[in-house]
C-alpha cells in the first residue's frame, strides 16, 4: 500500500468529473487525502482559510494542486495568476487539467506558472492511466516543497 504523502488539493466546477478522477486516482493506489474545491473562489477560501474555512484549525497546505481551467467566477487561470503572485502560495505546484488543447490556453497557463498541462482524457480508462502516470511522477520521483510553517 502506497503512504500518505500530503494533501491534493483538487479544484474542479463539475461533479462527474470529480468523481471520475478520484475513482481514477483510487484505482492507482493513490492513497493521499483529496480536498476538492467546486471553484476557484472557494480553493482561495480554503488556501488561504476564508469563508466557510475561517473556522477549521485542522486545514493542511496541499503538496499538490490540479486545477480545471474553465469554471464560472474565478477561473482555473486567474487562480493560477493570482497563487504563483502570492510568495507564501507560489511554491505548490499547479497542475492544469482541462479539455482544452487550444494552443494558447497552454502557452498561457506555463506562463502564468502551471507546473504542467494535462488534456483530460474522455474515456475512463485513459483517464485511470492518465492518472496513474500524474500519481508516478508526482509523488514518486518529483520532490515536492515542504508544507512546514502553513498558518
Amino acid at each position: 500500500m502506497d503512504k500518505d504523502l500530503g494533501l491534493l488539493l483538487l479544484v474542479d466546477d463539475n461533479p462527474d468529473d470529480f468523481e471520475a478522477i478520484l475513482r481514477s486516482l483510487r484505482k492507482s493506489h493513490f492513497m493521499n487525502p483529496i480536498q476538492w474545491c467546486q471553484s476557484g473562489q472557494d480553493a482561495k477560501d480554503f488556501l488561504y482559510k476564508g469563508g466557510k474555512y475561517e473556522t477549521q484549525e485542522h486545514l493542511k497546505r496541499p503538496v499538490l494542486a490540479l486545477v480545471d481551467l474553465n469554471m464560472p467566477g474565478l477561473d482555473g487561470r486567474q487562480l493560477l495568476r493570482e497563487l504563483k503572485a502570492d510568495p507564501k502560495m507560489c511554491s505548490i505546484p499547479i497542475v492544469v487539467l482541462t479539455t482544452s488543447s487550444d494552443p494558447q490556453d497552454i502557452e498561457s497557463c506555463y506562463a502564468l506558472g502551471a507546473s504542467a498541462y494535462i488534456q483530460k482524457p474522455v474515456e475512463f480508462d485513459d483517464l485511470a492511466v492518465a492518472f496513474k502516470k500524474l500519481k508516478d511522477f508526482w509523488f514518486d520521483v518529483a520532490l515536492l516543497p515542504t508544507t512546514d510553517g502553513y498558518d
